[in-house]
């Protein structure tokens, strides 16, 4: 019989990802500014999946900002082309994915760390959102929870005077409530039950969005 593993130690950071956020984080802010709504909603003592739409670059910055925990972010496999770049991307914790191909690697990659009791962000479009509007969801996110039992947070970035985030421009960062697993209408795995459950996970995003352009135009 094997010995039995020692269990990973939860909410671990990265030591670049711990140090950006006790050097660096106070600097962020100024550059880009942001106000929380519904911050109640995301979870102290549990790990979850962070999915939200992405209109810009300083998206994965906005969220890490306002979690105190580390993030664990799918990040498009392109990035990881440029040697420094990856360098980078690997001491802050991001996963390559190849977008459209079904990549299991990433997806397993992912399972570890929910595993092992840390959070995954996933942008839901798979890339970033060249018009401001919301694009078609992707099923990454859905087959993690449904996978390893993990609820999903909703979250909308909304730019504020403009369709996608700029330096020194405020932006809404909204937080849904919880979306757990049994939700999300997944029984057997198939293909349209994730695509209908992707969709569920977007219209959430979408009402937060109708909900805070309507406040931002009033």
């Amino acid at each position: 019989m094997s010995s039995r593993k020692k269990a990973p130690k939860k909410n671990r950071k990265t030591p670049l990802y711990a140090f950006g956020k006790v050097v660096a984080q106070p600097f962020v802010y100024p550059f880009i500014p942001y106000r929380v709504k519904g911050r109640e909603n995301v979870p102290k003592d549990t790990n979850f999946i962070i999915c939200s739409n992405h209109l810009g670059i300083s998206d994965p910055l906005r969220l890490a900002s306002i979690e105190k925990r580390q993030i664990y972010f799918l990040s498009k496999a392109e990035l990881f082309q440029n040697k420094p770049l990856a360098w980078l991307l690997h001491a802050l914790g991001c996963i390559p994915v190849q977008r459209g191909r079904g990549d299991l690697g990433a997806i397993d990659h992912a399972g570890e760390v929910l595993h092992r009791g840390d959070i995954m962000g996933i942008f839901i479009e798979g890339t970033r959102s060249r018009t401001g509007e919301l694009g078609q969801p992707k099923a990454g996110a859905v087959m993690l929870a449904h996978q390893h039992n993990i609820p999903i947070l909703p979250v909308c970035i909304t730019p504020v005077g403009s369709k996608r985030p700029k330096l020194f421009h405020r932006a809404i960062v909204s937080y849904g409530e919880l979306i757990q697993p049994q939700e999300l209408g997944i029984h057997e795995g198939k293909a349209v039950e994730y695509r209908n459950a992707s969709r569920m996970v977007m219209g959430r995003i979408a009402k937060m969005r109708e909900r805070d352009l309507k406040e931002l135009s009033a």
